[in-house]
């Protein structure tokens, strides 16, 4: 139990960190935010806890391949909040990314990667 709390307490740490730097520059948020922390943290401990390098490895291939169709989401946002306030642009970025990760689905099968179960 002690282990899966510090786990916790390292993963929030992370977005702690980056809204807290966030509110001092917005280059230096966006930088870190943009960094795979979370992800680095995962592949961490997949490794700590002795999983098969084969589901590490797979853990990032798919992060990858995850990571695509959220891009124009990053886009949308910033310009949608300016004309339909924080929460709407929030609603449609989530809206946006789900129909980019459908379509892009679609279209990276057609390579034989399954990103759908």
């Amino acid at each position: 139990m002690g282990w899966l709390i510090t786990k916790y307490m390292l993963t929030a740490a992370v977005v702690v960190l980056v809204s807290e730097v966030a509110k001092r520059s917005d280059k230096i948020g966006g930088f870190i935010a943009a960094l795979p922390l979370v992800t680095f943290l995962a592949l961490i401990w997949l490794y700590v806890e002795k999983q098969p390098e084969a589901k590490i490895a797979n853990h990032a291939w798919y992060t990858f391949w995850y990571v695509v169709p959220t891009l124009p989401m990053f886009l949308a946002f910033p310009v949608l909040l300016p004309r339909i306030g924080f929460w709407l642009s929030m609603l449609s970025s989530i809206g946006i990314t789900v129909v980019c990760f459908g379509l892009f689905a679609l279209v990276v099968r057609h390579f034989g990667i399954e990103l759908l179960p």
